[in-house]
């Protein structure tokens, strides 16, 4: 569910993002009813138990997408000193390549989700695991990232690679 969510976040930002807004509405509304029928029947521990091994970093994966699309859908409100047709296209192949790490995360997020959140293995436990993938991409995004950033590496292509932005004749 939280992959489709994290798709339809991504894929409405090019409608200058409005429908990222209620895609997330609809997530925590489905979560929070959920929880609540499980603290009106007494289960809250189970709800929590359930949910964050996994939770913890597929929310996060979620939150990013959501972040991405309503960047994307921004980019054609206000594209700065470039036309929208060329900001929109820079935005959307950074967008790109912030995806395939998002696959990464919900993949990670998925086997934990199969493998550590139906296990015998006890809640804290279990809630430690999500805790430090959660971490572990924190810190890879904090501390890797930020290398990244500042040895100059963007996210967009070099205009070498994607080629002109105006139709050219030979």
């Amino acid at each position: 569910n939280n992959a489709w969510v994290a798709a339809l976040s991504l894929a409405f930002g090019g409608l200058l993002g409005l429908p990222v807004l209620w895609v997330l509405w609809q997530n925590a509304a489905n979560v929070g009813v959920v929880g609540g029928f499980m603290a009106a029947g007494g289960r809250l521990d189970l709800f929590f138990g359930l949910i964050l091994p996994h939770g913890l970093l597929e929310l996060m994966a979620v939150f990013v997408a959501a972040a991405l699309g309503l960047r994307l859908g921004w980019t054609l409100v206000a594209p700065g000193p470039r036309t929208r047709a060329n900001a929109f296209a820079s935005e959307g192949r950074s967008t790109l390549s912030a995806v395939v790490g998002l696959t990464l995360v919900l993949l990670v997020s998925g086997v934990i989700e199969a493998f550590v959140t139906p296990s015998g293995l006890p809640t804290l436990a279990r809630i430690s695991i999500g805790v430090i993938a959660l971490a572990s991409f924190l810190t890879y995004v904090a501390v890797l990232g930020r290398r990244a950033e500042l040895a100059g590496f963007g996210t967009d292509l070099d205009e070498d690679d994607f080629g002109s932005v105006r139709p050219v004749s030979a």
